[in-house]
């Protein structure tokens, strides 16, 4: 575990929700419930875990609401927006394009990817 004192920051959680469930519902809950799992150890480090599901789905619903079908993936757009926001990637394990796409797009950013969340830098 890391030892070194970081400020708060927040930490994008990024794994497989939609990827492997051939679009069954029940399947991409699972996904979810695992998302949102790491996000106490990233809280317990003193950070603020982010997902991007938790704000994509949201606007997706607004979207349908208002009639509207934005012209891009809402939950790709979103994490890839966030990620200028955030100061850590936790990559989860799992085939996940989405995710890929958040890792590759940290590091072009120079923020750190983490693979486990015992190596995120404790904030103190």
């Amino acid at each position: 575990m890391t030892t070194a004192t970081a400020k708060p920051g927040i930490i994008l959680i990024a794994g497989p929700y939609r990827s492997g469930t051939d679009g069954d519902p029940e399947r991409i809950a699972a996904n979810l419930v695992r998302l949102e799992a790491a996000s106490w150890p990233v809280y317990d480090a003193g950070h603020v875990p982010m997902i991007g599901e938790w704000v994509g789905l949201p606007v997706i619903r607004a979207a349908d609401e208002a009639g509207r079908d934005p012209e891009h993936d809402v939950l790709y757009e979103t994490a890839g927006r966030l990620i200028a926001h955030c100061d850590g990637v936790l990559r989860l394990p799992g085939a996940s394009a989405g995710a890929d796409r958040d890792v590759e797009l940290a590091r072009e950013r120079g923020i750190p990817v983490y693979t486990d969340a015992a190596d995120i830098p404790r904030a103190g």
